[in-house]
């Protein structure tokens, strides 16, 4: 990866995956083949800045991704690794310390995971509310706050 320019991240990736974790890791530009994909801290990261998104249709055409590819400048392909180097600190689970023992770094992945469940905590507690207090035997449907 960390000789690639381009690193493909297809439609139906799972979630769990780790490939676009390390493409950003290796400076290896994120080429996100999707129509509709969440992809982890969108609300802090701008994948557009560092990431080269493209429609499943497109990709499917015959030479039409290669040539797409082939059309960025090494310009661009410079400013997008300079954009994801400065959010690869976001995206780390590992605080550098031998054994994980020591301050987990402020802008790092379990800051920002703790940050989000801080801002769904009230959410969450007014369901618990409502949960509580509506009249028994009366069917609510859930309603998940979640994304």
């Amino acid at each position: 990866m960390r000789t690639s320019e381009f690193c493909l991240h297809p439609a139906g990736d799972t979630p769990t995956s780790c490939h676009l974790f390390d493409a950003i890791q290796s400076l290896c530009i994120p080429v996100i083949v999707s129509d509709n994909i969440e992809l982890p801290f969108e609300g802090t990261i701008d994948y557009t800045e560092f990431s080269v998104f493209i429609a499943v249709s497109e990709a499917l055409q015959p030479n039409w991704l290669v040539n797409h590819l082939k059309s960025y400048t090494d310009l661009q392909k410079s400013k997008f690794r300079q954009n994801m180097a400065r959010v690869q600190s976001v995206l780390e689970y590992d605080n550098g310390y031998p054994g994980g023992v020591g301050p987990i770094p402020l802008d790092g992945a379990v800051n920002h995971i703790w940050r989000k469940v801080h801002q769904r905590l009230p959410m969450i507690k007014e369901a618990i509310v409502r949960e509580k207090r509506k009249p028994p035997n009366v069917s609510v449907p859930r309603r998940c706050q979640c994304t």
